[in-house]
């Protein structure tokens, strides 16, 4: 939960929750870190809070892939749309038990804003680049949404995009329930690679093009990143910033620029 900015500051508190308490929009459980700073200036530290750790803060974009490209009816030039990019990211640590009692695990993040004293929904993801690609007219709805309604509300309107690109109907059905319900599985006892779990390093751009052009084109030849570090959060350092670029002191989480578009 993120505080009101105030005077160029802003704080942000984990709570940890679980049951029923876990499904309710408002914020609710165990306080697991209140009130750390959020680094808008590249000179933050992790938080640590018994066996967890908290960073929030400006640091390079981890994402690679030529994003103009897969717009353009797939006409790659190997441009880095993401590099030397800065992020507001937050990374978030904790030990296993803290997942659940069996290995597996299906992941989703939400975010809320609130407005009229409510907390709302107004952005969620689970798999890496697919809502861009599959929302379209249904966005806010799929925003909106959770997992479980994943297979009534979009299964049907999702498929005509992979039919589209050259898959039978069925074929087309059964490549979308490999990414519906909309949600990230992770094995812990299986190395964590996508689409088990995700690492930073992971090509998750060339698995969904190839994934949405039926196999027809398999890369966008953008590699990862090398700034990555080896030690918690393992964002790469920010990057000067570019000129005309707002990604540090007008960062501030609002309302506002939660909306999607």
């Amino acid at each position: 939960m993120f505080s009101d900015s105030n005077g160029g500051t802003q704080t942000a508190t984990v709570y940890y929750a679980t049951g029923r308490q876990a499904r309710e929009p408002e914020t609710g459980g165990e306080v697991l870190i209140k009130g750390t700073p959020i680094d808008f200036d590249d000179v933050g530290k992790p938080v640590q809070a018994g066996p967890c750790r908290l960073f929030i803060g400006v640091r390079g974009d981890p994402f690679f892939a030529d994003g103009e490209g897969a717009f353009h009816d797939f006409q790659f030039t190997d441009d880095d749309t993401f590099a030397g990019k800065n992020i507001l990211s937050m990374a978030l640590e904790v030990p296993n038990d803290m997942l659940g009692a069996g290995p597996q695990i299906a992941a989703w993040a939400t975010t809320s804003v609130r407005r009229d004293g409510l907390l709302v929904q107004v952005d969620r993801l689970g798999n890496p680049s697919f809502n861009p690609f599959f929302v379209d007219e249904l966005k806010k709805k799929f925003n909106a949404g959770r997992p479980a309604d994943d297979l009534a509300n979009f299964l049907k309107p999702w498929a005509k995009l992979p039919e589209s690109r050259g898959y039978a109907p069925e074929e087309a059905r059964d490549t979308v329930l490999s990414v519906l319900p909309d949600v990230l599985h992770y094995d812990r006892n299986q190395p964590a690679h996508y689409p088990d779990g995700r690492v930073l390093t992971d090509d998750v751009y060339d698995e969904r093009m190839t994934f949405l052009t039926h196999g027809r084109v398999t890369s966008d030849g953008v590699d990862a990143h090398d700034d990555y570090l080896t030690e918690f959060p393992f964002l790469g350092r920010a990057h000067p910033e570019m000129s005309g670029e707002k990604t540090t002191r007008d960062a501030f989480l609002t309302p506002e620029k939660a909306t999607p578009a």
